[in-house]
């Protein structure tokens, strides 16, 4: 009997310290990145992974530039399109997340996702793709974790970095040249607002530069753009 209890607390124990271990470890490093910028991430190794399965050669198209190097444009463009209270919140906007359920509830299905920049960058750089309860909590977490230890530039430096733009493209440098040939420093405001736009369906988009959604949602958030708050 005292065996029988001592083997169902550990049972319970384990998985109790094999989560308080992993949350240590995302939280030393996101310490690490305050002042050391990420080579790769979980998703950019998830999506080059697809890539090579197809094509062994496969490579990721990816730069890393610092945040003064990356046009302003790109930055008011993002935040206009992607979280408008960026500035404001502290990771998470509760306000936003509420609209957003309410427009999936009106529709019936998923049109509006809620996240914040913080939150698709603690998905980006540590979870998968896949859609549940535990892993929305992981996010959260995270996302306090990275608001925790970085200012606002920070996370939005890593994020105009890291984030998906195309099949095998990330980050703002990459983008710029596989669009449009320039560097991220200078994109014009339009073809910022249409980087922005792309984000949500960068793969989609990557392959349907014609779509008449993305000209009318890049000429919505151009008008945006001025007032969006930079970091």
């Amino acid at each position: 009997m005292k065996f029988l209890r001592k083997l169902l607390m550990w049972i319970v124990l384990i998985p109790i310290l094999v989560v308080l271990v992993l949350q240590l470890y995302f939280f030393v490093q996101i310490w690490w990145w305050v002042d050391h910028n990420p080579n790769t991430t979980s998703f950019m190794r998830q999506q080059l992974s697809a890539l090579q399965e197809r094509n062994p050669d496969a490579k990721l198209k990816h730069k890393w530039v610092p945040y003064n190097r990356i046009s302003n444009n790109l930055k008011r463009a993002i935040i206009a399109a992607e979280d408008s209270h960026f500035s404001e919140h502290e990771g998470i906007d509760w306000e936003a997340m509420q609209k957003a359920y309410e427009k999936n509830t009106k529709k019936g299905k998923v049109i509006a996702g809620g996240s914040t920049i913080t939150q698709q960058l603690a998905k980006n750089l540590f979870l998968s793709g896949e859609r549940s309860y535990l892993r929305k909590a992981q996010e959260g977490v995270i996302t306090y974790m990275l608001e925790f230890w970085m200012d606002k530039e920070r996370i939005f430096e890593i994020y105009l970095n890291v984030v998906e733009w195309g099949n095998g493209v990330f980050g703002a440098e990459a983008a710029a040249q596989h669009y449009y040939g320039v560097s991220a420093a200078q994109l014009s405001a339009s073809q910022a607002a249409r980087l922005a736009v792309m984000l949500p369906k960068p793969r989609f988009y990557d392959k349907n530069r014609g779509s008449s959604y993305l000209a009318r949602r890049t000429n919505l958030i151009l008008r945006r753009m001025g007032a969006a708050e930079l970091p």
